[in-house]
């Protein structure tokens, strides 16, 4: 057996009622990709913030090197090898790469010496490891691959040798993943050990030797990824036998519902994001918006849905003027029956600080069923808050927890019950499952078909390129805030990956 570079042993973790991690055993192999998988509160994050320092373990031990160690702060983490890359990323976004780099690690009282002393290491790290980047380049200037090499520089820098990776490719193109790929390889090639945590389990099988799942906060397998298969990974995060594709029938598009001519929006900066943007979504389909982050679908959804000012541009809902370009009410929009899942669902989606039951009528607190004369009905939001926890599978089935207890993945169907159960004509969605896990995945995907079935329009906004593929019965693809192609969904992932990337400047079809 292969030495070990990390060993827990009889984990347990508890916040308050809720026991996270249960006498969790798992042993790191120096120099190999471990895949960790599991469903939203299985435990996954918790069991890594521990191994980090953010958390500490109420019992247990941790073995670095075969050695118990105590890990009460990242420091003590970063100190003992061990670096972490977050899934939002953790930089400063106006400084440079190299600030970025040794901030917090500065050797010296001037700053100066720090980063010339800095740029030989990097310059050696960068070769060695094939990461590439210039070191004067501002963060917030770089595309999100780059940016994303940094995190991983960063860590390197810091004298990692274990190196966890949380959802790494959730915002990459197929290419820019596949060259996180290579750069993860070569990684293991040289001696590092990488633990993966991704929903994505044919990346699991791309690239890891071993994978373990979480379920309910234990560790119910490990697995050789030679020996096992995504249907049995899923079956075992699950509980469950779970279906890995969309199964629906042909569309029946009718009307169009919703239709955009020549849009242009500028973001908070006054930098224009969205570029004479046109297209139209009927009744009875789902049109999917396919690109890397940053090309513009954030701005584009949230003109249509009221959140934002557009610059120029139209919109009609259901024939009727939209008042983008001045002041459209989102409340007004909700009435005339079009509904916006967010794709930040902590900044625009929710109100952390409330319990779950009222987050599941915010926005439509007005509807007559949740109110008893001028005042609240609490007891008929809270009967209506239970249906949907029970529909949506919420877990913990709580409706007076605070949203902010909950687990990204059953945040996000707080949000999508919310708006999916005020049977809404029009549907726009972006990033519906980002953080989910994968039995949730499949349910949310059920009830967006029926939404299709039952005649509704949606407009799916994702950066999961598989999702888009099997959801959409059309595909519009953007790069740089323009629609540079429309597609089938038999359309190849390299043929829609050229053209997120911009390699491909086709015109969108009439």
């Amino acid at each position: 057996m292969a030495e070990a570079a990390i060993e827990l042993v009889g984990i347990n973790k508890s916040f308050g009622t809720v026991h996270a991690n249960r006498d969790i055993n798992l042993v790191i192999e120096r120099g190999s990709i471990l895949g960790i998988v599991g469903e939203n509160g299985a435990g996954k994050s918790t069991l890594m913030s521990i191994l980090y320092g953010f958390y500490q373990a109420d019992s247990g031990e941790i073995k670095v090197g075969g050695k118990p160690v105590s890990i009460k702060t990242p420091n003590d983490a970063i100190a003992l090898g061990i670096g972490m890359v977050h899934q939002h990323f953790m930089l400063v976004q106006n400084f440079s790469v190299i600030e970025n780099i040794i901030l917090g690690a500065e050797h010296e009282a001037l700053l100066k010496r720090s980063i010339a002393n800095a740029r030989s290491e990097l310059d050696r790290l960068e070769h060695e490891y094939g990461l590439e980047v210039d070191p004067d380049a501002i963060i917030e200037e770089l595309p999100v691959g780059l940016q994303q090499r940094v995190e991983i520089l960063k860590a390197l820098y810091r004298g990692a040798e274990i190196l966890i990776l949380d959802e790494p490719t959730g915002v990459l193109t197929p290419a820019e993943a596949d060259h996180l790929f290579r750069i993860l390889r070569q990684l293991k090639e040289q001696g590092k050990t990488i633990v993966l945590i991704t929903h994505k389990l044919r990346e699991i099988m791309a690239i890891t030797d071993t994978v373990s799942v979480m379920r309910q906060g234990t560790v119910v397998a490990t697995r050789k990824t030679s020996e096992t298969t995504v249907e049995e990974l899923a079956e075992l995060m699950v509980g469950r036998r779970v279906l890995l594709r969309v199964e629906k029938g042909e569309a029946n598009p009718a009307a169009v519902k919703l239709s955009v001519s020549n849009l242009t929006v500028k973001d908070s900066r006054g930098v224009t994001m969205v570029k004479d943007v046109s297209f139209d979504v009927r009744g009875g389909e789902i049109v999917g918006i396919a690109g890397v982050a940053g090309n513009g679908q954030s701005e584009l959804i949230e003109a249509i849905s009221g959140i934002r000012r557009a610059v120029s541009g139209s919109v009609l809902l259901d024939g009727s003027p939209i008042d983008v370009t001045g002041h459209a009410d989102p409340g007004e929009l909700r009435d005339r029956g079009l509904a916006h899942v967010p794709e930040d669902r902590h900044h625009v989606g929710l109100v952390l600080a409330f319990e779950e039951s009222e987050n599941s009528i915010l926005g439509y607190h007005d509807k007559p069923q949740y109110l008893k004369g001028p005042f609240l009905d609490i007891e008929s939001i809270r009967t209506d808050a239970k249906a949907k926890i029970a529909k949506f599978d919420i877990r913990p089935p709580n409706d007076r927890l605070r949203t902010a207890n909950f687990s990204g993945g059953n945040q996000q169907k707080i949000v999508l019950a919310r708006e999916m159960e005020q049977d809404p004509g029009v549907l726009i969605v972006g990033q519906p499952t980002r953080g989910v896990d994968v039995g949730a995945i499949e349910f949310i995907h059920k009830q967006l078909i029926a939404m299709r079935d039952s005649g509704k329009a949606v407009l799916l906004v994702s950066v999961e390129l598989d999702e888009i593929r099997s959801l959409s019965d059309r595909i519009l693809v953007m790069f740089d805030g323009r629609v540079v192609g429309e597609r089938s969904p038999d359309a190849t992932e390299g043929e829609l990956g050229l053209l997120m990337a911009g390699v491909e400047k086709l015109e969108a079809a009439e």
